[in-house]
């Protein structure tokens, strides 16, 4: 064999998963591409090239995160043919586990690609994987994920969410949390170097307000956002929901010309239902620190700040609509996109930026 040691030993890790996770359970390099192949066309060739004992390449870290998701839960084999779970679906405890199987794997690919010897062919991928990226930050500073916490009279009702009681869970208190989910395993992996951190935003640290800053969920809830728009110099305005009975929306513009944007609401049977979301995205500098960025996503409902947090997560539009970011906004610091977000059946479509109907508002106008 050729190479060092870390060479082989994310190969050794991804055969041993699938082996060993669940000895009850014969999982086949098939089995996985088939499970993989929901998010993006995967063969046994390829899973064979990863796992090999002589000549191991490293995947790319989308499936690596398809690894941990996988073996994150055992409801990927509960029945056959084998199935990668939607991230939405997976439990506090899963998903914890997934993003430490995550943390694990992306340090063995670090290890691997470092050790690799450009003549011996055992990577795919240059030692900077991710750097186009919209979520890689390549200066290696600390990452800052700020959510905001579910009021009182909301954790109340929720079971799991009493610290005095014994199956307390800490995330099922916090708002927003399926974009957090989705976006932090996506930072992570993109950014192996950096301290990835996710925090309530009335827990924050004085380091955490100078290090990259990213934002989920609005002004209701979310002081950080509140704050940080408070400081920018931006003519968009999102209007607070005072309670749940009210769907609120972004003003854009001033004085007499202002546009309003709300989310459109619908019934179903006596229910009411959310029909399309409305959701801010912006980059800029970060207001405390010029050296580090602040992201802000951020709808009116919490499917409108995951469906902002697709966008440049989701693998099917994420690289169409972060080209469309480079182009639009092409020698700017701060930009921002009021975006449509439609919700079908209770679920998020992603946003396609390219479509001119996706896109509600941009700021700086002008730059088509």
């Amino acid at each position: 064999m050729v190479g060092s040691d870390d060479t082989f030993a994310l190969a050794h890790r991804l055969r041993a998963l699938r082996e060993e996770q669940w000895p009850d359970k014969v999982i086949t390099q098939s089995d996985l591409a088939d499970a993989f192949s929901t998010e993006k066309r995967a063969s046994v060739p390829l899973l064979s090239s990863w796992e090999s004992r002589t000549h191991p390449k490293a995947p790319p870290l989308t499936r690596l995160a398809a690894y941990a998701t996988f073996f994150a839960t055992r409801r990927s084999v509960v029945r056959y043919p084998y199935r990668l779970l939607p991230l939405s679906e997976l439990t506090p405890e899963e998903s914890q586990r997934r993003e430490e199987l995550l943390a694990e794997l992306t340090e063995l690919r670090a290890a691997a690609l470092r050790s690799a010897r450009p003549e011996s062919g055992t990577v795919s991928e240059p030692d900077r994987p991710g750097r186009d990226d919209f979520w890689f930050f390549p200066d290696r500073n600390n990452i800052t994920i700020v959510v905001a916490q579910l009021p009182k009279a909301m954790r109340d009702q929720m079971p799991y969410a009493d610290p005095t009681k014994p199956d307390y869970v800490e995330l099922y208190t916090y708002a927003d949390l399926d974009a957090l989910i989705e976006l932090h395993g996506h930072i992570r992996a993109l950014n192996p170097r950096s301290r990835v951190h996710f925090r309530i935003a009335s827990g924050l640290a004085p380091d955490d307000y100078t290090s990259h800053l990213v934002l989920l969920g609005g002004v209701d809830w979310n002081v950080v956002t509140r704050e940080l728009l408070e400081r920018v110099d931006l003519p968009v305005r999102q209007v607070t929901r005072h309670d749940e009975s009210e769907s609120g929306g972004f003003v854009v513009g001033h004085g007499g010309d202002q546009r309003v944007f709300a989310p459109k609401l619908g019934t179903s049977g006596e229910h009411e239902v959310l029909q399309e979301d409305i959701a801010h995205f912006y980059r800029g500098p970060n207001p405390f620190n010029h050296k580090r960025t602040v992201t802000i996503c951020n709808g009116m409902y919490g499917r409108g700040t995951l469906g902002a947090v697709r966008a440049l997560t989701d693998e099917r539009f994420r690289d169409r609509n972060a080209e469309y970011l480079r182009k639009t906004f092409a020698g700017l610091d701060a930009y921002s996109v009021l975006t449509r977000v439609t919700v079908v059946n209770g679920r998020v479509v992603t946003p396609d930026w390219n479509l001119p109907e996706s896109r509600l508002y941009e700021w700086p106008e002008g730059r088509r």
